[in-house]
């Protein structure tokens, strides 16, 4: 897991044709707005979170947020021991995310 600030989330994801945006807060988080394109898979259900990830590819470099950036260090643990090589957690998560929002 490599832990990455907004600019460098933004970048990334503008060149890296591989990426994966997960956005791993509740439903009730999710109706607030997530980041564009972000993928939603609430890791506070565990059971339900790792039947989502079982489903993703492998492959892919993931880049995933939270609400302040706890729980998606939490989520980046689990996507690496299911295989997963390159996470990315976004430091500040959502609550310092000032770029587009989309209501969820």
């Amino acid at each position: 897991m490599k832990n990455i600030d907004q600019k460098q989330l933004q970048e990334l994801l503008a060149q890296d044709d591989n990426a994966l945006l997960l956005d791993v807060r509740t439903p009730a988080e999710w109706a607030d707005g997530i980041i564009p394109n972000a993928n939603k898979a609430d890791v506070m259900n565990t059971n339900g979170f790792m039947a989502q990830i079982s489903n993703l590819d492998e492959t892919k470099n993931v880049y995933v947020y939270c609400r302040s950036g706890q729980r998606s260090q939490v989520a980046c643990g689990l996507l690496e021991k299911s295989g997963f090589k390159n996470t990315f957690n976004l430091l500040g998560g959502i609550s310092a995310w000032q770029g587009e929002i989309v209501r969820g």
